[in-house]
């Protein structure tokens, strides 16, 4: 019976471990099913960029009080892990802070420091409660976005309450701890108390040693196990974008959000009709622009799954401002949804796609399409500077090029540069007639 703890957490850690590499492996899959792309030049600056968006929060900051709540959040989501590998161990080897006999005195400054961390992640918690339920941000709000509707919402709402019901079974672990050293029961060495759960020894003092054992064994259980299923939901979740964010920023552009890439063989017309010199004809696609999540490029897939719907690019978003269908977090939302439709293909047909009927654009609408004036606003205020407008731009080439819908304005100017390399209807050999006055 003494290994059975060991035994369990073990199995627990291992099942879901699991299904944690289970789900991460059917995204990357879902991923893996986009076109491809060549990212990977200039790795100094790649690795640059990732460290100013990713890693220090370089454009959160844009919002100075809501980017000092979300670093609390983020700096006390990496550091304090560093305890959660100390449970781990003792849960797999049997032992009680591990890590005492190694660290020695400056084990309990270390901790103190996790409690810290562990009080700024509950207040940022409570000023996102507050932020979303009591001040009501627009932005956030499902009565002013409907793409916020249902899930979105809720699972903004349960994260928040996950983290600090987890901080809250933390300083509980340790307050009750301090009391059994104190009392010298066995396995709890003498590391002292800790200056967030030392304010709950009065309270737990009163407790007999038996329901102090069982309310710390209590607390530590729930609180890895909480952080196992914790990690296992946001991979279902908005907050996804704690693992991919930083892959996202690597990837990103490193050219400027204002160019737009064209397409080989488009381009290979335009030289032709111009007179310049081409290279040999490049390989055309089967289609022109994006149907499905397939046409995109994997980064495009990437960046729907990094997303956190913030909703920032929306609030910067002419169009959507000014009325227009168009909200370019939806359009990412749209996306993620449509490779989680795929994906549970793939994994229904143990991996390959089987043909389904859909596509983008039974979530996306041309009405959204057409709305946007390609300003790269969105682009510009995306913390990660992930792009709604690629996703846009790939549906509208399609949406034109394929399946021939564009308002009637639209196709008499295409005409107009097909047939006279202007969009206005006069003979090219006229072009320059306005300069022999």
């Amino acid at each position: 019976m003494t290994y059975l703890p060991q035994i369990l957490f073990i199995a627990l850690l291992g099942g879901m471990s699991y299904l944690i590499f289970q789900r991460f492996s059917l995204i990357i899959q879902t991923i893996r099913l986009a076109r491809p792309v060549e990212l990977s030049d200039h790795p100094s600056e790649r690795f640059k960029r990732m460290a100013l968006l990713a890693f220090g929060q370089k454009k959160m900051f844009s919002k100075p009080v809501v980017g000092f709540f979300h670093f609390l959040i983020y700096i006390g989501f990496v550091l304090i892990n560093i305890e959660v590998l100390e449970i781990i161990l003792d849960g797999i080897l049997g032992t009680h802070r591990l890590f005492v006999p190694f660290l020695g005195s400056f084990y309990a400054g270390l901790m103190n420091f996790f409690e810290i961390l562990a009080g700024g992640v509950f207040l940022a918690c409570v000023f996102f409660f507050l932020r979303r339920g009591v001040f009501r941000t627009s932005r956030l709000q499902a009565a002013n976005h409907t793409e916020l509707a249902g899930f979105p919402v809720k699972d903004a709402y349960q994260i928040l309450l996950i983290e600090v019901i987890l901080m809250l079974a933390l300083w509980t672990m340790n307050g009750a701890d301090a009391v059994l050293q104190t009392r010298g029961v066995e396995h709890y060495q003498p590391v002292g108390s800790f200056v967030i759960s030392g304010q709950l020894i009065s309270i737990f003092a009163q407790l007999s040693t038996s329901a102090l054992i069982l309310l710390e064994r209590g607390a530590w259980w729930f609180h890895i196990l909480g952080i196992l299923s914790f990690a296992l939901y946001v991979t279902y979740s908005k907050h996804l974008h704690i693992f991919f964010a930083f892959p996202s920023a690597y990837f990103s552009s490193l050219e400027s959000s204002a160019k737009m890439s064209a397409m080989p063989a488009v381009t290979h017309e335009v030289k032709l009709m111009l007179g310049q010199p081409v290279e040999e004809q490049p390989v055309t696609s089967v289609k022109f622009g994006a149907k499905d999540v397939m046409d995109l490029t994997w980064k495009n897939a990437l960046d729907a799954y990094s997303c956190t719907e913030c909703g920032r690019c929306t609030e910067q978003c002419p169009a959507n401002q000014t009325g227009r269908a168009l909200s370019p977090r939806k359009i990412m939302m749209d996306t993620r949804d449509r490779l989680e439709e795929v994906g549970g293909i793939l994994k229904a047909n143990k991996g390959a796609f089987v043909e389904d009927g859909k596509s983008l654009f039974d979530r996306i609408s041309a009405e959204e399409l057409r709305a946007c004036t390609s300003c790269q606003a969105c682009v510009e205020a995306c913390p990660m500077e992930l792009s709604p407008l690629s996703i846009i731009l790939e549906m509208r080439r399609f949406q034109i090029m394929e399946l021939s819908d564009a308002p009637g304005a639209w196709n008499a100017m295409f005409a107009n540069v097909e047939t006279n390399q202007s969009p206005w209807k006069f003979n090219p050999a006229d072009r320059l007639n306005w300069a022999k006055e």
